[in-house]
């Protein structure tokens, strides 16, 4: 079996999950890959376990990996979805953050992860991405999102006002610092903290929700991943920021945006006793109040 390891920083807190990730693919035969940007930050003892191959770009993997191991946490995951984009790769988060929504497995528990890898104990689950139907002369071939397309104003002054049309119905015009556009999967990210719901990754929705709306009826608004949407933004800057996860564009008020779901999706490794309820609940602390 063939696996790629991605991470952005290494972290000497990680050590030892690290080393016991690297032992038990070097004690299962595993061809491994490693990100070459992450293996010169490995200390020697550690990059000295397996003989890897090392890969600057997805073209170096393309086809050659069966799985992308994302070591870090959810922002290194949405890095780690650039490197799969269409290719079909799936990914296994493997928790060395924070919150860890999609990289859901934590550094004690790493060799049971690989042991269910290799034993073919696992279940994919296909996340919905975003595309930036019009957007490749600015993202190039990445012009996709795992979490959300937003855009916002560009400098703290005044708001912007974005209008939204749904499959060529308008819907409104939102006075606002911004507009989210998110998948299920980006519903726990940038979505959540702007007040809008949580979305099951298979309900095949997406969620429209707006940053510090200048309205107290305006709310987020739920539709299909079927639908097309189109925004314009007018702004007294005459430009504003388009974001897709983390990576970020300037465009003129003039441009006319338009999102709709990929063609393709994102594979995302289930281990057995992980699921996305369960995760929701130990992430969000529901239940944890002595009352319960």
């Amino acid at each position: 079996m063939n696996i790629a390891l991605f991470g952005k920083k290494y972290s000497s807190s990680f050590l030892s999950g690290l080393t016991e990730l690297l032992k038990a693919l070097a004690e299962n035969k595993a061809t491994v890959f490693i990100h070459r940007e992450f293996y010169e930050q490995l200390p020697s003892e550690i990059s000295g376990i397996v003989a890897a191959k090392l890969f600057d770009a997805k073209e170096d993997i393309e086809g050659k990996v069966d799985f992308i191991f994302s070591i870090g946490g959810d922002g290194t995951l949405l890095q780690s979805a650039l490197l799969a984009g269409s290719s079909g790769i799936p990914v296994l988060g493997i928790n060395t953050g924070r919150l860890g929504f999609l990289s859901g497995v934590s550094q004690e528990n790493i060799r049971d992860a690989v042991q269910h890898i290799f034993e073919k104990k696992y279940s994919i689950e296909e996340r919905t991405l975003l595309s930036f139907m019009n957007g490749s002369d600015y993202f190039g071939e990445n012009n996709f999102a795992l979490n959300e397309l937003t855009v916002s104003k560009k400098d703290t002054s005044s708001m912007i006002t974005i209008h939204t049309w749904v499959d060529d119905e308008f819907v409104n015009s939102y006075w606002a610092d911004g507009l989210i556009v998110a998948t299920s999967t980006g519903s726990t990210g940038y979505s959540l903290s702007c007040g809008g719901p949580i979305l099951s990754p298979g309900c095949g929705n997406l969620v429209i929700t707006p940053i510090a709306p200048h309205g107290l009826t305006v709310r987020p608004f739920v539709i299909s991943n079927k639908s097309i949407i189109k925004l314009k933004v007018e702004s007294r800057s005459d430009s504003f920021l388009a974001t897709l996860d983390s990576r970020s564009v300037t465009l003129p008020s003039s441009f006319e945006l338009q999102i709709s779901r990929a063609v393709f999706t994102l594979g995302l490794v289930r281990l057995p006793g992980d699921n996305f309820i369960t995760t929701l609940r130990n992430k969000m602390m529901w239940g944890a109040d002595k009352r319960n």
